[in-house]
């Protein structure tokens, strides 16, 4: 699939009806130089914004693929409170065992989020990429969620300046005409104080920045500058409804870019 899918979509930048919801899997690094357990913050919030962070129930599921073998790591989710720049939330502290060699697909499954402005539930299926010694093995393969992003560039060493594409997928099948939302992480949390930090660049004028896949489910968004970005396709995923309202089951991969030197 990564080979014939491998096509350019339209990217634009396009104001959309709300502020970016973007669920975090933070940690500080990608790249794990030393065998042990990652800290990672599970954070459902404005990232881009350095804005509000919403109120996470425990998730549904937290696991890790490494050599195509899943291991679920729950019993390594606590509670905690994320203290944003303009409120508190509950969110939720994690550790990720990294051993060998090789890449560690790490994805959480949430429970849907009721947002009350727009009387919706949001569930964002999300995952990223952690890599130990620089050896591939499964960072380009799907995980078998209801829907995801698959990545067409390894997510963890993008050139800024570059271009990042990725497939959607629904049930495994190219999704045509997929709205993806893109937010930069301007506000990177302090994992040890579990606290917002300050914002490296301001919220971008005229909406959210927004790809739409093509005929093939690809898109293609080129990556301005260095950092963590966040890829959401809104609505994506099979699930429409929770609880009697609608649901917007999206698919979020988060990627990590880094300058040349």
């Amino acid at each position: 699939m990564k080979t014939c899918l491998l096509a350019a979509a339209m990217a634009a930048f396009v104001p959309a009806a709300a502020s970016a919801h973007f669920l975090l899997q933070h940690t500080d690094e990608v790249l794990i130089e030393q065998p042990g357990d990652v800290p990672m913050g599970l954070i459902f919030w404005h990232p881009m914004e350095n804005g509000h962070a919403m109120d996470m129930e425990k998730p549904q599921e937290f696991f890790m693929i490494h050599n195509g073998e899943k291991t679920d790591l729950m019993d390594r989710v606590a509670p905690a409170t994320f203290k944003g720049k303009s409120n508190d939330a509950s969110a939720f502290t994690a550790s990720v065992p990294v051993k060998r060699s090789g890449d560690y697909v790490v994805v959480t499954v949430p429970a849907p989020y009721y947002e009350e402005s727009e009387d919706i539930y949001i569930q964002q299926i999300t995952k990223s990429v952690l890599n130990r010694n620089t050896l591939p093995t499964d960072w380009d393969q799907p995980v078998g969620l209801p829907t995801e992003i698959l990545p067409l560039n390894k997510p963890y060493n993008v050139v800024a300046g570059s271009t990042f594409s990725g497939v959607v997928l629904v049930d495994g099948q190219p999704v045509a005409g997929a709205e993806i939302e893109i937010e930069y992480m301007a506000a990177e949390p302090d994992l040890e104080t579990f606290a917002a930090t300050e914002s490296t660049v301001d919220a971008m004028p005229g909406g959210s920045i927004v790809a739409i896949s093509d005929a093939n489910g690809v898109f293609t968004f080129g990556i301005p500058k260095a950092g963590n970005w966040g890829f959401a396709a809104l609505g994506s995923g099979p699930a429409t409804e929770h609880n009697g309202k609608e649901l917007s089951q999206d698919a979020v991969i988060w990627i990590h870019a880094r300058d040349l030197k």
